[in-house]
């Protein structure tokens, strides 16, 4: 039977993240005030996409995972984003 060890990340690891977050946060808020036109929703979408893989890859530890673990997450984030751009072109040609 094997033993699977837990992944001890330092909290200067966490830390970091953190402060990035609130970095990308801030960034969102102040583009959030200048009028990009049609750009407002990708810069807004890059934003969230940065936030949630720093999320996604340090506090819920997915670069410790194999890989088969990593291409199911992919595709499913793969498959939101079409789902999210199919509606976007159905409200654009409405």
């Amino acid at each position: 039977m094997t033993e699977e060890h837990a992944h001890i990340v330092p909290y200067k690891t966490f830390l970091v993240v953190w402060v990035g977050l609130l970095i990308l946060t801030a960034i969102t808020v102040a583009v959030a005030q200048f009028n990009l036109g049609p750009l407002n929703i990708w810069v807004a979408l890059g934003i969230a996409t940065l936030k949630s893989g720093l999320v996604i890859a340090v506090f819920m530890h997915m670069k410790y995972e194999s890989l088969l673990f990593k291409l199911a997450l992919l595709s499913a984030l793969a498959i939101l984003a079409i789902f999210i751009g199919l509606t976007f072109v159905d409200v654009l040609y409405r």
